[in-house]
């Protein structure tokens, strides 16, 4: 047994990264569909299939509880996936619980009504179908009052960073924070929507300036899911070995996560 770790490509590494080093004996088995990388331009109904189907992958490995490491996953095939498809011995969480509870400085079983926070300016920077969900902007609803959220679209940034062009991903970042400053002149806080644009948390900042809060997931998700396992010890497992596999080619991929966490990283078939 071991915990599984989805996401449409690369991305997902930077929770697997902050995972393994907040509990360090937890055996992981990390799942890439970079064959069908990139979902944020993706509809509802394909994500939700591909999803699914990682998902069972990742199931056969023995992996009873998925961390969705994916936000457009979580934005718009997890609530269906809950209500129409996961077994009741299986879990499947997403990502956006850690950052709103952050966000909001409440925990996700806090059913009080919404209440004021400090932040009131945030930007949103996403694939184009979390935008299109608004499914953070409906959760936030939930648990705060009076925030305004600007959200950025940001194409191309997955692509770029998927195919290991860090030159055009830096350009696209700062186009994509240029557009929603337009827009927003003034963010108090900035939330990376996506597990693979912390691979370029230092341009989102520098582009911001130094005044914005940038929310990145990694380590409030790593946070949450010690928190999760100490509640919910069955679903820890035994195993004592992690594996990468991916949807696409093993020696492309491995090359490029090696390029992007600065370590080597073999990915095998899935």
């Amino acid at each position: 047994m071991a915990v599984g770790v989805f996401d449409s490509g690369l991305g997902g590494l930077t929770v697997y990264e902050a995972i393994s080093r907040k509990l360090p004996d937890l055996a992981l088995v990390y799942y890439g569909d970079n064959a069908n990388a990139p979902y944020g331009v993706r509809d509802a109904d394909d994500i939700f299939n591909l999803t699914c189907k990682g998902v069972e992958r990742l199931w056969n490995e023995g992996c009873d509880l998925v961390i969705l490491a994916c936000n457009t996953a979580s934005a718009a095939a997890l609530k269906r996936m809950q209500e129409t498809w996961i077994p009741k011995d299986k879990r499947v969480l997403g990502v956006f619980v850690p950052m709103i509870e952050a966000l909001t400085e409440r925990k996700w079983g806090d059913n009080s009504p919404p209440h004021e926070v400090a932040v009131k300016h945030v930007a949103l920077f996403a694939t184009p179908a979390t935008v299109a969900s608004r499914a953070f902007q409906r959760e936030l609803a939930f648990r705060a009052i009076g925030v305004d959220v600007e959200a950025q679209p940001c194409g191309g940034v997955v692509d770029a960073i998927e195919t290991g062009d860090e030159i055009l991903a830096e350009a696209l970042v700062k186009s994509h924070v240029e557009a929603l400053k337009r827009r927003m002149p003034h963010p108090e806080a900035a939330i990376l929507g996506c597990t693979h644009y912390p691979l370029m948390q230092k341009t989102f900042q520098e582009a911001l300036g130094p005044q914005v809060k940038v929310y990145s997931q990694a380590n409030l998700v790593a946070d949450s899911l010690e928190d999760y396992l100490e509640r919910r010890p069955e679903f820890l497992g035994k195993g004592t070995v992690s594996k990468f596999l991916t949807t696409g080619d093993p020696a492309s991929v491995s090359v490029h996560a090696t390029q992007f966490l600065r370590h080597e990283i073999r990915f095998e078939a899935a």
